[in-house]
């Protein structure tokens, strides 16, 4: 099944006290690469996430924005060092008897000290809250694949056109290529006869023909074009991900036109070359797209 790396998906939910929202967009790229933006007291939960996510795409660039809020999500605690406390005081009211300091210790130079008093963060119902979120994940991933899976199915049907384009220019010139050839040999044989009159040589021209016909033979090519295109069917009907391998047999196909083009000593060729390479752009603009 063809698969398109461009998709997203959303799901959210609800769970009494607090709320969370899942969105997720995925784009291009040569590998699968999955970013995750979530609040940080969730960080624990990234290399879960992103397994969950991960099990369902092979390639492409994925964004998963998380947001979750609240009331009794964030619990905090104050510890207090009282033992580090009892020591700045003794050392401020010895700092006081040594230097005749006067002014007496406020409540707020206490506060002021440094590691004495320490803001605890604690999360309730953590549990509830990875189970609730690795349900939301999963259902946005599933509709960002099935969004890929409906674009695929697009690009799929749209290379089976170029692909059929591409075969129906290769049967022709596989038609056509042994007329040029004869056309050759008639244009050398008028030319000889312009210039040696009576005594041309039949076997002169056969031979030049015979040089043509080797420098400017396609038919390898044309069978390797056949035999790429075949496959390229074959990869598109494959349940497995196959935008890898497709992005080869476009680079395949690239090659065999170019040297038809590099042979070709005819207008008609050249013309069928180029637009044998315009199909092949096209199909490889959504080659690109395909996981």
């Amino acid at each position: 099944m063809v698969k398109s790396m461009t998709g997203f998906g959303r799901a959210e939910a609800n769970q009494g006290t607090y709320k969370i929202l899942v969105e997720m967009k995925s784009v291009n790229h040569r590998f699968c690469e999955i970013n995750i933006r979530m609040p940080k007291q969730f960080l624990v939960l990234e290399e879960k996430l992103k397994k969950a996510v991960g099990s369902y795409l092979h390639r492409g660039r994925v964004e998963v924005f998380i947001t979750i809020e609240g009331q009794n999500i964030h619990e905090h605690s104050l510890d207090v060092d009282w033992k580090l406390l009892s020591a700045y005081i003794d050392a401020l009211h010895k700092a006081k008897d040594r230097h005749q300091i006067s002014g007496s210790i406020e409540i707020n130079d206490i506060l002021k000290l440094e590691n004495v008093f320490t803001i605890k963060e604690a999360h309730t119902g953590m549990e509830e809250i990875e189970k609730s979120l690795l349900e939301q994940v999963q259902l946005a991933t599933e509709q960002l694949v099935s969004m890929r899976t409906l674009e695929g199915e697009q690009l799929k049907e749209d290379i089976f056109i170029h692909l059929t384009y591409i075969e129906n220019m290769a049967q022709e010139l596989q038609q056509f290529a042994p007329l040029v050839v004869e056309a050759y040999r008639k244009r050398i044989e008028k030319k000889m006869k312009e210039f040696l009159g009576s005594e041309i040589v039949e076997q002169r021209i056969m031979a030049e023909a015979a040089i043509f016909a080797d420098r400017a033979d396609i038919n390898e090519e044309l069978k390797r074009i056949h035999s790429h295109l075949g496959q390229f069917t074959q990869s598109l009907h494959s349940t497995d991900p196959v935008g890898r391998k497709l992005d080869f047999l476009v680079q395949e196909l690239n090659r065999e036109v170019n040297t038809i083009g590099s042979k070709a000593n005819d207008a008609k060729i050249a013309n069928l070359v180029v637009e044998m390479k315009a199909c092949l752009e096209k199909i490889k603009e959504q080659v690109q797209n395909i996981e």
